[in-house]
């Protein structure tokens, strides 16, 4: 795992590109396996949004996270629920962590659905290598949300 200062320093690199992808999102344009999760912001009450890759594991919808500690992260853990976007298509949708114990078989499957999302997890120092099993073992560093349509 890499130092706070590093994951900083990434972090504030990865915010341009970040907006050129949710940008491109409003105009309809869909890159990849992109979508645009938007949760309400657990202190300002303000709509945020962050690109994510969902990816399904035995007929359940997921999305993973890099890190523990991302904004995006706490407001879900907040308010448990947001808009998923893809294009210009908009869903409601309620997220729930998933436990630690259950998040290995989910971890696991990310490289094979999730292959352009491999090596930010590597690059980042989330993971060792970009296999399965070390995605595995990230569990306790890598917070798995089931998404699920809100009713």
């Amino acid at each position: 795992m890499r130092d706070a200062h590093q994951i900083d320093r990434l972090r504030r690199r990865l915010k341009p590109v970040n907006r050129v992808v949710i940008a491109l999102q409003r105009l309809g344009i869909s890159v990849g396996t992109m979508h645009v999760l938007s949760v309400r912001g657990r202190k300002s009450g303000a709509i945020k949004s962050t690109p994510v890759s969902p990816l399904t594991v035995d007929g359940s919808r997921y999305i993973v996270a890099g890190f523990d500690r991302a904004d995006w992260v706490k407001n879900v853990r907040a308010q448990g629920e947001g808009v998923l976007s893809r294009g210009r298509k908009r869903r409601a949708v309620r997220l729930t962590e998933v436990p630690l114990h259950a998040r290995g078989p989910i971890l696991r499957a990310f490289p094979r659905e999730v292959p352009h999302g491999v090596q930010f997890f590597v690059r980042t120092g989330v993971v060792e290598s970009p296999e399965p099993d070390s995605f595995a073992a990230a569990a306790e560093r890598c917070p798995v949300f089931l998404v699920e349509d809100a009713r």
